[in-house]
């Protein structure tokens, strides 16, 4: 192909990009992007290519915990990468073994298999839950329990467990074997138990859902379902682990602990990594050849793991999440809780839901404008997702910024 010809090709496909799509884009348009290009992060903050300056209170969706390009991270990647980047999983690879005991030593897991992604992950306890049922109990259970405005991935299974219908248009025929409840209904749940039942799936904050909170009376009923019916519980923690909500994993704040939960986001600093932990019990269900992926656990994924884990662990930032989160949220609620416009704050540690009265993503849009990044939660919802070693000068500026948006919507709402 000629170099014109490429460039005339180029420009038409851009002509046919989604909104905010750059023009002569090759990427597909799946992303209805911010026209603001990044390109350099340092703690909470991030710089575009025009030198514009931003607060970063999305930190990629939960990923970059610790802040963008945090020094103890980038040490342990940069010292990886002189070693060893990739080898087979057919081979031992110690810094795997060694991020795995690192983690089962500061959970109730006992066994660890990692991965590339959030949804990799969920479809990792999927697939455990139901070889388990089959091939250790040979009960030939495959069915999982989830609820509705759950999110749990973008895979054909992961998808399909999502209680979101907005996921999965376009997509049919789906995966059988999932069944979606409304949360915190306890008869609708108990009557979808059925002799095909495996697993019960939720989220302890659900996230892209609303920020919406799993009741502790119910998630208590939860469980003893999963008893009485021989069940697996799983957790998906792919957006509240690693020390957002004030624990480790939110589960903490609950007294549980499920047979499986799920680690992405947060678990590797903004490389991509991704793991599904388990008690030792459902481990005879994985043998060799039950599962695999050519790129989870290596090298440099691991090093990335064992800095990450250790730097939360170390420096306490679970407790810290716990002590700025409620700051955060303490600051909100003195400023906007009056206002007619916003109706509830809710959520745990750093990750905060502003429910308001109408659709948010054209005041996500002027807050990116003065400088705040955040994100939405459903079309009612503003998400704050700081990082876990966000500032209270930090706090401040970015409720200046949200106090000013929500105050004029209300002001406005009552003319």
């Amino acid at each position: 192909m000629s170099e014109v010809k490429g460039m005339q090709q180029a420009a038409e496909a851009g002509s046919q990009q989604a909104p905010g799509s750059p023009a002569g884009s090759s990427l597909f348009p799946t992303y209805a992007r911010n026209p603001v290009a990044l390109v350099k992060g340092q703690g909470s903050w991030l710089w575009d290519e025009e030198g514009n300056k931003y607060l970063d209170f999305m930190s990629g969706l939960a990923v970059t915990n610790l802040g963008h390009a945090p020094q103890e991270i980038k040490e342990a990647l940069v010292q990886q990468l002189d070693e060893l980047w990739h080898v087979s999983n057919l081979f031992r690879i110690p810094g795997q073994e060694e991020a795995a005991a690192l983690l089962t030593a500061n959970s109730h897991a006992d066994a660890v298999f990692f991965c590339n992604s959030g949804a990799e992950a969920n479809e990792a306890a999927i697939k455990l839950a139901r070889r388990y049922q089959q091939k250790v109990l040979g009960s030939g259970r495959y069915e999982i329990i989830t609820f509705q405005q759950s999110f749990h991935g973008r895979t054909l299974a992961t998808l399909t467990a999502t209680g979101q219908d907005k996921v999965k248009e376009g997509f049919q025929p789906l995966p059988d074997g999932f069944k979606h409840v409304p949360l915190h209904d306890l008869e609708a749940l108990k009557a979808a138990i059925g002799s095909q039942t495996a697993a019960i799936m939720l989220e302890m904050i659900q996230a892209e859902g609303g920020v919406n909170l799993v009741d502790p009376a119910y998630l208590k009923e939860v469980a003893a379902l999963c008893e009485e019916h021989g069940l697996l519980l799983i957790v998906d923690e792919i957006q509240t682990g690693m020390g957002r909500t004030g624990k480790l994993f939110a589960f903490e704040h609950y007294g549980i602990e499920p047979d499986i939960f799920t680690l992405a986001k947060g678990l590797g600093s903004g490389f991509p990594v991704g793991a599904m932990l388990a008690k030792g019990k459902l481990a005879p269900a994985f043998g060799p050849g039950s599962h695999g992926s050519t790129f989870g656990g290596t090298p440099l994924a691991c090093a990335v793991v064992k800095a990450t884990v250790k730097a939360i662990v170390d420096s306490r930032l679970p407790e810290r999440a716990a002590e700025m989160g409620a700051y955060l949220r303490q600051k909100l609620e003195d400023q906007l809780l009056g206002s007619s416009f916003v109706k509830e704050i809710r959520g745990r540690g750093l990750i905060l839901g502003i429910e308001c009265g109408a659709a948010v993503s054209e005041l996500v849009t002027e807050a990116r404008e003065q400088g705040l990044l955040v994100v939405t939660a459903g079309p009612n919802v503003i998400r704050l997702l700081p990082n876990l070693l966000v500032t209270q000068e930090e706090i401040d500026q970015a409720v200046g910024v949200l106090v000013s948006l929500l105050s004029r919507q209300g002001a406005a709402a009552k003319v």
